[in-house]
């Protein structure tokens, strides 16, 4: 996640242009916002994101509804936008979805900024030219390329089968906007990577770049959103375990305070090895194992390695969101 400073600016020569664009750039651009979020210092996501937070949002409906990426608003209990022309008017949470990794918040003030139009992920190939936009116009928006759309796996129980990468990276790259050449939205920003190309590409060589959680995603679910806060889905199984990919194994990397995995005795530095006697390789086989074996609450048997010696313990799942505040209500 990434703080926006009013000090800097892309050089001329990265930011876009309207010469050759077939839509108005600067209205597609007037529609990304700044974001700032407050959040209890006793709430559950403050230890690992924070009690201050700072991204963009994208407005998407007339009536002043914003979409941006939900760690920043998650546990919010209140919420600020900010224009280029520099209105400010405070919003609040109207929900977010862990699955894709959306958020959405509602401006309780006038706006005076167009939306932008819903695009197509799917539309996207590698190789396009895009824009990654965050809020402050020209001067804060990035002419780049998408170098590869693939599935991507977070180390906090976290799985996109098909992400967007591009290059070169925007440092306010959280809810920051993925225009395509249509002047559409087809991302919004998530994280900032090394490995934009992906492992093992051919030139050997890592690339820095940013991961955009695709458009396409949004439509199934923005009604639930908007409705209830939350999608209308079971919610899965969640361990709270941190884990990363080391040398061809799964090694835990740290452990939520209070969550199932801690409470089931799992320890820095153990080696997953099987979900429900199933071998595990990676970290997305794990996550789509686990939640395959049922919904949150679901008994989680993993086989572990820890000094020399293997052993299996069953980890009783939770729910992620019964460990957070609800949004402050207006």
């Amino acid at each position: 996640m990434s703080d926006e400073s009013e000090a800097w600016e892309f050089p001329k020569g990265a930011q876009p242009k309207q010469e050759g664009a077939g839509f108005d750039l600067d209205r597609a651009l007037s529609s990304v916002l700044s974001l700032r979020s407050e959040i209890p210092s006793d709430a559950f996501s403050a230890a690992t994101l924070g009690s201050e937070r700072a991204g963009n949002g994208v407005v998407i409906g007339a009536d002043g509804l914003v979409l941006t990426i939900g760690y920043l608003i998650t546990e919010a209990a209140s919420v600020w936008l900010v224009s280029a022309a520099g209105a400010a008017t405070p919003a609040h949470v109207v929900g977010y979805d862990q699955a894709t990794g959306f958020g959405l918040v509602q401006a309780l003030g006038r706006l005076d900024v167009p939306v932008i139009e819903l695009g197509s992920s799917e539309d996207s190939q590698v190789g396009d030219e895009v824009i990654v936009a965050g809020e402050g116009g020209r001067a804060h928006a990035l002419t780049a390329r998408i170098v590869s759309k693939r599935e991507f796996a977070g180390y906090w129980e976290y799985l996109l089968d098909e992400a967007i990468f591009t290059a070169p990276p925007h440092p306010s790259w959280g809810g920051a906007a993925l225009i395509g050449g249509d002047g559409a939205l087809w991302g919004i920003g998530s994280l900032l990577v090394q490995e934009a190309e992906g492992p093992g590409h051919r030139s050997g060589q890592t690339q820095d770049g940013n991961m955009f959680v695709p458009i396409d995603l949004l439509p199934p679910i923005l009604d639930d959103l908007v409705r209830f806060g939350k999608v209308d889905r079971p919610p899965r199984p969640w361990l709270g375990l941190f884990a990363t990919e080391a040398e061809g194994a799964l090694v835990v990397a740290g452990l939520a305070s209070g969550a199932p995995a801690a409470r089931a005795d799992l320890r820095v530095g153990d080696v997953v090895l099987k979900v429900a006697g199933a071998p595990i390789t990676d970290l997305a086989e794990m996550f789509r194992r686990i939640w395959l074996l049922g919904t949150a609450g679901t008994l989680i048997p993993l086989t572990i390695s820890r000094d020399g010696a293997e052993f299996t313990v069953a980890v009783e799942s939770a729910d992620r969101n019964a460990f957070l505040k609800s949004p402050g209500l207006h």
